[in-house]
């Protein structure tokens, strides 16, 4: 009885409201964080997994996949889309945490030609799923940080710039009817996708055109105007986000609650500060990233699980190294003195949870949970990097 006793009273603790201005229950002053080395150690192996799994054509990712449920993914173009995102991934991470080794820099040129090769066929797979939304973003980000890698190598940089643009002008023509955008159209399955804005996908997409637009990509102003629309329409009051538009009239439903946001309320905040929402105070980015750190209990029920949206309030595993590498991103914007105990705190997380070959993973998706959940987890670790 009392071990039950005490699990109820855990579940309780973990579920109490966090206001405004305060702080989680647990002690900062006892956290021990990780030394430096440790820091780089795990991001040596995280490193070396990346390099073992790359493709010989150069990307990271395959079909592969022997349990009996796996994600509804039309072939072939659901996997063009997931082997283009979780690529580019990869790339992004290999460029922020592998240094100048000449076996990382081979392995990101292979990855660049396979990217300026195969990114201008992905679309949409079937008119009801549009995986492709995905790819397009995180292209985006990966093709940026490549631009720094050859400044001085003028047909490179153009064809670089170039497949930016058109990555861009893909997302235009898969925006949402009602703006930002999504992967499912279960609606009408039209030309222009008439399903349901998500907020997540939206504010992903965001962040690859912020990245776009600070090495002088124009970017359409109504297209981001539209997509800012889509998630503020999604914000609640105490700045968790519903999971798409098609729930606003059940804003309570367990997913829309806090617990159930705390994988997307920190990707959106990013999102919309980054794009000039000064709603989006430190103030408010600190509450999330202590709600995330004291409650990240209903994240690690989810991860691992096979299912989508099993857990409590409905987490998905997939969210779990998603949501800490954009609440990393929080941290890196908040003032330097306030980042040192979330930098920790994430340090620890991170490295506590890396498996025994150097990766991370947290849902079971065809061959590609590994190299996507590692790729997460190092450019996390990255920004937990602390300034001498």
């Amino acid at each position: 009885m009392k071990g039950w006793f005490s699990w109820v009273l855990l579940a309780v603790l973990i579920a109490s409201p966090i206001r405004a201005g305060e702080q989680p229950s647990d002690d900062d002053a006892t956290i021990e964080p990780p030394t430096a080395a440790e820091i780089e150690d795990s991001i040596r192996r995280g490193v070396r997994f990346l390099l073992d799994r790359q493709n010989s054509n150069g990307s990271w990712g395959t079909i592969g996949g022997r349990r009996p449920f796996e994600v509804y993914a039309p072939i072939p173009g659901a996997h063009h889309a997931f082997r283009a995102a979780v690529t580019s991934m990869c790339v992004s991470a290999l460029i922020e945490t592998g240094g100048e080794d000449a076996e990382v820099q081979a392995a990101i040129d292979r990855a660049e030609a396979w990217m300026i090769r195969e990114l201008p066929g992905l679309r949409r797979a079937t008119p009801d799923v549009f995986y492709n939304t995905w790819g397009h973003a995180y292209a985006i980000t990966a093709l940026v940080k490549l631009l720094d890698r050859h400044p001085d190598d003028s047909l490179r940089q153009q064809r670089i710039r170039e497949a930016i643009w058109q990555q861009i002008e893909l997302l235009e023509r898969f925006e949402v009817i009602d703006g930002g955008w999504a992967y499912y159209d279960f609606v009408a399955r039209t030309r222009r996708p008439s399903g349901s804005t998500i907020c997540f996908v939206t504010a992903t997409v965001l962040i690859a055109l912020d990245d776009a637009r600070q090495v002088g990509i124009p970017i359409p102003e109504r297209l981001v105007q539209r997509a800012i629309d889509s998630i503020e329409r999604q914000r609640k009051p105490d700045f968790s986000y519903l999971y798409g538009e098609y729930l606003k009239d059940r804003p309570m439903r367990e997913i829309n609650r806090p617990a159930g946001s705390l994988g997307r309320s920190q990707v959106c905040n990013l999102a919309l500060r980054l794009w000039g929402d000064q709603r989006v105070t430190d103030e408010v980015m600190k509450v999330w990233l202590d709600r995330l750190f004291a409650r990240n209990g209903w994240l690690c029920i989810g991860r691992k699980r096979p299912i989508p949206h099993e857990a409590w309030f409905e987490i998905a595993g997939y969210f779990f190294y998603y949501g800490h590498y954009y609440a990393a991103g929080c941290i890196e914007l908040l003032p330097e003195e306030d980042r040192g105990k979330y930098q920790d705190q994430m340090a620890i997380l991170m490295i506590g949870l890396q498996e025994q070959n150097g990766s991370w993973w947290d849902f079971p998706l065809y061959d590609y949970h590994q190299q996507y959940g590692t790729a997460f987890a190092l450019m996390t670790l990255h920004r937990c990097r602390k300034t001498p």
